[in-house]
C-alpha cells in the first residue's frame, strides 16, 4: 500500500502537487480559521484527488468541527473519512486518528499537559498500525525555535503513549504536522514518524508530501 501524507495545507490547495497512492492523509490544518467557506474549499479540492482512500483528522486552526462537529462533517464528501477519536480499516490496516494537542496559543482542540492529553490517548487502541494525530510525540519532529521558550513543543503524553505501542510492536507509522519547522521523517524503534506539514513556517507550501509504501 502507497500512502501519502500531507498537513498544514493552510487553503493552499491547488497549489499542492499531490503525488499518486492507495491511501491519502491529511493530519490536520486544512484551513486558516476552519469557516465554512474554508472547508468547503478545502473539501472539494482533498474529496476530489483521484485516491482510494481518503482519511481526515483536523487540526487547531479547524475550528468549525470542534465548535460544531456535526455540521463540519456534513461539509465532507462521503469519500473523505474523517477521525476524531475513531478508527478505520483500510486493506487490513488499522487507522485511529484523533486532533488533540497540548494548549497551543488559544486555538481548537487545546487541552492541558498531563491527565487531559494522556486521557485522550489512552483511547487510541492497542491494535492500530497507523496513528494520525494532529500534533507531534515529545522529542520527534517537534523541535521550534528558541524565542518559544521550549525546545520541543510535542506532547508527552502521546510519547508515553507510542512508547507502549511500541513495544506491543503493532504499530508501524505516526503521521501528524502541525509543527512547520519540524517536517520530515524519522525511524524510531521500527516507527515510521512523519511530520508531513505541507507549509513552511511562511505559510508557503514548500514542503512536499511523503509518501512511503507499507
Amino acid at each position: 500500500m502507497r500512502v501519502v501524507c500531507i498537513s498544514d495545507t493552510h487553503n493552499c490547495n491547488e497549489q499542492i502537487v499531490v503525488p499518486d497512492g492507495d491511501l491519502l492523509i491529511h493530519s490536520g490544518d486544512a484551513t486558516v480559521n476552519g469557516t465554512i467557506r474554508e472547508i468547503v474549499e478545502f473539501n472539494r479540492w482533498f474529496a476530489g484527488l483521484p485516491h482510494r482512500r481518503k482519511i481526515f483528522v483536523a487540526g487547531n486552526h479547524d475550528w468549525l468541527f470542534e465548535r460544531d462537529d456535526r455540521a463540519a462533517r456534513e461539509l465532507l464528501s462521503e469519500n473523505v473519512e474523517y477521525l476524531r477519536d475513531s478508527s478505520v480499516e483500510v486493506d487490513g490496516i488499522q487507522i485511529y486518528g484523533s486532533p488533540w494537542q497540548p494548549r497551543f496559543f488559544d486555538w481548537a482542540f487545546n487541552l492541558d499537559r498531563g491527565p487531559e492529553m494522556a486521557a485522550k490517548w489512552r483511547l487510541i487502541p492497542d491494535d492500530v498500525d497507523i496513528l494520525v494525530t494532529h500534533g507531534p510525540p515529545h522529542g520527534i519532529l517537534d523541535a521550534v525555535p528558541r524565542k518559544w521558550g521550549i525546545d520541543h513543543s510535542g506532547c508527552e503524553e502521546l510519547r508515553k503513549r507510542i512508547d507502549v505501542l511500541g513495544s506491543i510492536g503493532k504499530l508501524k507509522a505516526h503521521i501528524f504536522g502541525h509543527i512547520h519547522c519540524g517536517y520530515g521523517t524519522e525511524v524510531v524503534k521500527e516507527v515510521r514518524f512523519v511530520n508531513a506539514s505541507t507549509c513552511d513556517e511562511q505559510y508557503r507550501p514548500t514542503q512536499p508530501p511523503i509518501v512511503f509504501d507499507l
